[in-house]
Order: structure tokens, then C-alpha cells, then sequence
């Protein structure tokens, strides 16, 4: 595992809550890092990502204007600003990193080659 996450917690609808992923150094960084989630009876979900060159971000539906995905090159850290938390986005939390290979579809789990370990986010009403 060459991703660790941080952050997460138990808040209340409308807070906000700011992950955080490392990836560790292997002297170039990953084409592509990403959050998924996974609900309590539900499959594993794409939640945002960011390609490393040039920034460029891409989410889901349902958390569009209320995520966002930004990194910090010089750290190699990804964040996941979530804004306005829902109930709904209550969900473990994962985030996933692409080395070494081009990524051509964001939102496709099959495309990473790191994940991180779950972190929980509750979101009470």
C-alpha cells in the first residue's frame, strides 16, 4: 500500500469534512488520483478525481457542487473538500492512485493499481 488516508469522522447534515491521501514518493507521481466510496448495502461508488498533470477534475452527480478534488504537488497529497454533507454521503471512503499507466476513464475502479484504506464518514440528520 503506498497510499495513506486521513480524516473523516461524524458530523452533522450541512458540515463539512476534508479527507486527505499521501501517496508515498517513488520519485514521480501518479498519473491520476481518485475517491470512491462504498455505502452500507451498496456497491462501491465513484466519487471524484483529479489527473496529477494539469488538474484537470472530474465527479459524480451527486456530489458536484459540493466536493471538491484538489492536490498538493509538493506534498503528493489529494484532498476531498466535502461542503454541505448530506446523510446520504455517509459511506466508507476510499482513495486510489494510477502509477505508471495512462487512465482513460476516471470513474472506473478497474483503472487504479493503489488503494488506500478506508476511512469513515457519518453524517447524521
Amino acid at each position: 500500500v503506498q497510499l495513506q488516508a486521513s480524516g473523516g469522522g461524524l458530523v452533522q447534515a450541512g458540515d463539512s469534512l476534508r479527507l486527505a491521501c499521501v501517496a508515498a514518493k517513488r520519485g514521480y507521481n501518479p498519473n491520476a488520483m481518485a475517491y470512491f466510496r462504498r455505502a452500507p448495502g451498496r456497491e462501491r461508488e465513484f466519487v471524484g478525481a483529479i489527473a496529477w498533470s494539469g488538474g484537470k477534475t472530474f465527479y459524480a452527480d451527486s456530489v458536484v457542487g459540493r466536493f471538491t478534488v484538489s492536490r498538493d504537488n509538493l506534498k503528493n497529497t489529494v484532498y476531498l473538500q466535502m461542503d454541505n454533507l448530506k446523510p446520504e454521503d455517509t459511506a466508507i471512503y476510499y482513495c486510489a492512485a494510477v502509477w505508471g499507466r495512462v487512465i482513460t476513464t476516471f470513474s472506473d475502479p478497474g483503472q487504479y493499481n493503489d488503494w488506500g484504506q478506508g476511512t469513515q464518514v457519518t453524517v447524521s440528520s
